[in-house]
Protein backbone atom coordinates (compact mmCIF):
# COMPACT_ATOMS: atom_id res chain seq x y z
CA UNK A 1 0.00 0.00 0.00
CA UNK A 2 1.57 3.84 -0.78
CA UNK A 3 1.76 5.67 2.09
CA UNK A 4 2.02 9.26 1.45
CA UNK A 5 3.62 11.30 4.87
CA UNK A 6 1.55 14.52 4.87
CA UNK A 7 2.37 17.67 6.31
CA UNK A 8 -0.42 20.26 6.79
CA UNK A 9 0.12 23.16 4.34
CA UNK A 10 2.88 22.07 2.25
CA UNK A 11 4.15 20.89 -1.17
CA UNK A 12 2.51 17.51 -0.19
CA UNK A 13 -1.03 18.61 -1.38
CA UNK A 14 0.97 18.05 -4.80
CA UNK A 15 1.06 14.53 -4.21
CA UNK A 16 -2.27 14.16 -2.73
CA UNK A 17 -3.97 15.53 -5.23
CA UNK A 18 -1.58 14.08 -8.20
CA UNK A 19 -2.86 10.73 -6.55
CA UNK A 20 -6.35 11.40 -6.85
CA UNK A 21 -6.08 12.29 -10.61
CA UNK A 22 -4.54 8.83 -11.39
CA UNK A 23 -7.22 6.67 -9.04
CA UNK A 24 -4.83 5.27 -6.78
CA UNK A 25 -5.57 3.86 -3.52
CA UNK A 26 -3.04 5.25 -0.83
CA UNK A 27 -3.21 5.86 3.11
CA UNK A 28 -2.15 9.26 4.26
CA UNK A 29 -0.34 9.58 7.71
CA UNK A 30 -0.83 13.18 8.59
CA UNK A 31 1.71 15.38 10.72
CA UNK A 32 1.51 18.83 12.42
CA UNK A 33 3.59 21.79 12.13
CA UNK A 34 5.59 22.90 15.13
CA UNK A 35 5.41 26.51 16.93
CA UNK A 36 8.36 27.63 13.91
CA UNK A 37 6.36 26.14 11.11
CA UNK A 38 9.04 22.87 10.91
CA UNK A 39 8.21 19.90 10.16
CA UNK A 40 8.38 17.21 13.23
CA UNK A 41 10.94 15.40 14.37
CA UNK A 42 8.94 11.99 13.87
CA UNK A 43 9.66 12.85 9.78
CA UNK A 44 12.87 11.88 10.22
CA UNK A 45 12.71 8.20 11.03
CA UNK A 46 11.14 7.57 7.62
CA UNK A 47 14.01 9.93 5.67
CA UNK A 48 17.19 11.41 7.06
CA UNK A 49 16.36 15.34 5.88
CA UNK A 50 12.79 14.94 7.93
CA UNK A 51 10.81 16.85 4.53
CA UNK A 52 7.82 16.50 2.85
CA UNK A 53 6.13 15.33 0.91
CA UNK A 54 7.39 11.46 1.50
CA UNK A 55 6.13 8.28 -0.32
CA UNK A 56 6.57 4.70 0.68
CA UNK A 57 5.51 2.97 -2.27
CA UNK A 58 6.67 -0.71 -3.18
CA UNK A 59 9.53 -0.48 -0.93
CA UNK A 60 10.79 2.76 -1.79
CA UNK A 61 11.32 5.84 0.01
CA UNK A 62 10.60 8.90 -2.51
CA UNK A 63 11.15 12.61 -1.32
CA UNK A 64 11.20 15.53 -3.36
CA UNK A 65 7.85 16.26 -5.09
CA UNK A 66 8.99 17.19 -8.78
CA UNK A 67 10.54 13.52 -8.64
CA UNK A 68 7.46 11.77 -6.96
CA UNK A 69 4.97 13.36 -9.20
CA UNK A 70 7.78 12.13 -12.24
CA UNK A 71 7.73 8.94 -10.68
CA UNK A 72 3.67 8.22 -10.52
CA UNK A 73 3.60 9.44 -13.84
CA UNK A 74 6.05 7.50 -15.05
CA UNK A 75 4.76 4.24 -12.77
CA UNK A 76 0.55 4.65 -12.95
CA UNK A 77 -0.32 6.62 -16.01
CA UNK A 78 -0.25 4.17 -18.61
CA UNK A 79 -1.69 6.04 -21.58
CA UNK A 80 0.23 9.42 -20.74
CA UNK A 81 -2.83 11.57 -19.94
CA UNK A 82 -0.93 13.45 -17.46
CA UNK A 83 2.51 14.06 -19.16
CA UNK A 84 3.75 16.25 -22.20
CA UNK A 85 2.88 14.49 -25.83
CA UNK A 86 4.75 17.13 -28.40
CA UNK A 87 8.20 17.45 -28.42
CA UNK A 88 7.76 21.03 -27.54
CA UNK A 89 5.36 20.21 -25.14
CA UNK A 90 8.15 17.85 -23.39
CA UNK A 91 10.69 20.48 -23.19
CA UNK A 92 7.81 22.59 -21.16
CA UNK A 93 6.86 20.10 -18.81
CA UNK A 94 10.66 19.53 -17.94
CA UNK A 95 11.24 22.86 -17.74
CA UNK A 96 7.80 23.71 -15.40
CA UNK A 97 8.51 20.28 -13.17
CA UNK A 98 12.14 22.67 -12.30
CA UNK A 99 11.15 25.87 -12.08
CA UNK A 100 8.60 25.38 -9.45
CA UNK A 101 11.45 24.89 -6.72
CA UNK A 102 14.49 26.05 -8.66
CA UNK A 103 13.37 29.50 -9.64
CA UNK A 104 10.32 30.38 -8.03
CA UNK A 105 9.85 28.77 -4.86
CA UNK A 106 13.33 30.49 -3.60
CA UNK A 107 12.11 33.72 -3.64
CA UNK A 108 8.72 33.22 -2.25
CA UNK A 109 10.56 31.30 1.25
CA UNK A 110 12.89 34.49 0.74
CA UNK A 111 10.58 36.73 1.41
CA UNK A 112 8.91 34.64 3.89
CA UNK A 113 12.09 34.39 6.18
CA UNK A 114 12.88 37.99 5.39
CA UNK A 115 9.20 38.98 7.29
CA UNK A 116 9.55 36.44 9.80
CA UNK A 117 13.08 37.41 11.35
CA UNK A 118 12.26 40.89 12.88
CA UNK A 119 9.64 38.72 15.25
CA UNK A 120 12.20 36.10 16.43
CA UNK A 121 15.01 39.05 17.44
CA UNK A 122 15.43 40.61 20.45
CA UNK A 123 13.86 44.04 20.86
CA UNK A 124 17.19 45.71 21.07
CA UNK A 125 18.28 44.79 17.48
CA UNK A 126 14.98 44.91 16.65
CA UNK A 127 15.10 48.10 14.52
CA UNK A 128 18.48 47.11 12.86
CA UNK A 129 16.75 43.32 11.51
CA UNK A 130 14.12 45.83 10.52
CA UNK A 131 16.34 47.65 8.41
CA UNK A 132 17.78 44.82 6.86
CA UNK A 133 15.20 42.67 6.25
CA UNK A 134 12.74 45.75 4.26
CA UNK A 135 16.34 46.56 2.45
CA UNK A 136 16.73 42.35 1.18
CA UNK A 137 13.09 42.40 0.35
CA UNK A 138 13.04 45.95 -1.55
CA UNK A 139 16.22 45.57 -3.12
CA UNK A 140 16.68 42.46 -4.34
CA UNK A 141 13.04 39.53 -3.59
CA UNK A 142 10.40 42.02 -4.71
CA UNK A 143 12.18 43.31 -7.99
CA UNK A 144 13.03 39.74 -8.84
CA UNK A 145 9.44 38.24 -7.86
CA UNK A 146 7.75 40.64 -10.01
CA UNK A 147 9.87 39.54 -13.10
CA UNK A 148 9.08 36.24 -12.39
CA UNK A 149 5.43 36.30 -11.77
CA UNK A 150 4.96 38.87 -15.25
CA UNK A 151 6.95 36.10 -17.31
CA UNK A 152 4.25 33.79 -15.65
CA UNK A 153 1.09 35.91 -16.57
CA UNK A 154 2.50 36.47 -19.71
CA UNK A 155 2.79 32.56 -20.76
CA UNK A 156 -0.85 31.98 -19.11
CA UNK A 157 -2.46 34.60 -21.64
CA UNK A 158 -1.10 32.81 -24.24
CA UNK A 159 -1.33 28.81 -23.10
CA UNK A 160 -4.41 27.69 -21.06
CA UNK A 161 -1.87 25.14 -19.05
CA UNK A 162 1.78 25.06 -18.47
CA UNK A 163 3.03 22.05 -21.13
CA UNK A 164 -0.20 21.71 -23.81
CA UNK A 165 -2.82 20.09 -22.45
CA UNK A 166 -3.42 19.70 -18.59
CA UNK A 167 -0.41 17.73 -17.24
CA UNK A 168 1.37 16.76 -14.17
CA UNK A 169 3.49 20.58 -14.90
CA UNK A 170 0.36 22.34 -13.45
CA UNK A 171 0.22 20.50 -10.41
CA UNK A 172 3.63 21.34 -9.56
CA UNK A 173 2.92 25.32 -10.81
CA UNK A 174 -0.11 25.03 -8.95
CA UNK A 175 1.41 25.40 -4.93
CA UNK A 176 3.55 28.40 -5.79
CA UNK A 177 1.38 30.14 -7.87
CA UNK A 178 -1.25 29.68 -5.21
CA UNK A 179 1.48 31.33 -2.89
CA UNK A 180 1.93 34.10 -5.16
CA UNK A 181 -1.98 35.27 -5.30
CA UNK A 182 -1.62 35.84 -1.44
CA UNK A 183 0.13 38.73 -1.96
CA UNK A 184 -0.91 40.26 -5.55
CA UNK A 185 -4.62 41.14 -4.71
CA UNK A 186 -5.61 39.85 -7.59
CA UNK A 187 -3.84 41.91 -10.23
CA UNK A 188 -2.66 38.94 -12.15
CA UNK A 189 -5.91 37.57 -13.86
CA UNK A 190 -4.06 35.23 -16.37
CA UNK A 191 -2.79 33.47 -13.44
CA UNK A 192 -5.95 33.94 -11.15
CA UNK A 193 -8.02 32.02 -14.25
CA UNK A 194 -5.59 29.27 -14.45
CA UNK A 195 -5.87 28.90 -10.63
CA UNK A 196 -9.80 28.99 -11.06
CA UNK A 197 -9.37 26.03 -13.60
CA UNK A 198 -7.40 24.36 -11.33
CA UNK A 199 -9.39 24.33 -8.22
CA UNK A 200 -12.52 23.63 -10.36
CA UNK A 201 -10.82 20.11 -11.09
CA UNK A 202 -12.69 17.18 -9.59
CA UNK A 203 -9.61 15.51 -8.02
CA UNK A 204 -8.17 18.77 -6.65
CA UNK A 205 -11.33 18.66 -4.65
CA UNK A 206 -11.18 15.84 -3.61
CA UNK A 207 -7.63 16.30 -2.39
CA UNK A 208 -8.59 19.08 -0.56
CA UNK A 209 -11.50 17.57 0.63
CA UNK A 210 -9.60 14.99 2.25
CA UNK A 211 -7.00 17.36 3.82
CA UNK A 212 -9.44 19.14 4.96
CA UNK A 213 -11.01 16.37 7.13
CA UNK A 214 -7.27 15.43 8.03
CA UNK A 215 -6.69 18.84 9.80
CA UNK A 216 -10.42 18.46 11.31
CA UNK A 217 -10.05 15.08 12.43
CA UNK A 218 -6.27 16.28 13.74
CA UNK A 219 -8.27 18.98 15.90
CA UNK A 220 -10.62 16.97 17.55
CA UNK A 221 -7.82 14.31 18.76
CA UNK A 222 -6.08 17.54 20.04
CA UNK A 223 -8.80 18.88 21.91
CA UNK A 224 -10.11 15.66 23.32
CA UNK A 225 -6.31 14.99 24.65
Amino acid sequence: MRVLHHLEKSRSFRILWAMQELGLDYQVQFYLRQPNLSAPPELKAIHPLGKSPILQDDGLVLVESAAILEYLQEKYDRHDFFAAKAEHSKQQYRFWMHYAEGSLMPLLVMQLVMSNVPRHVPWVIKPVANRICDGVKKGFVRPRLKEHIEFLENHLAENEYFAGPFSFADIQMTFPLEAVMTRTQGRYPQIQAFLQRMQQRPAYRRAKQQEQQLEAQQDRQDDSA
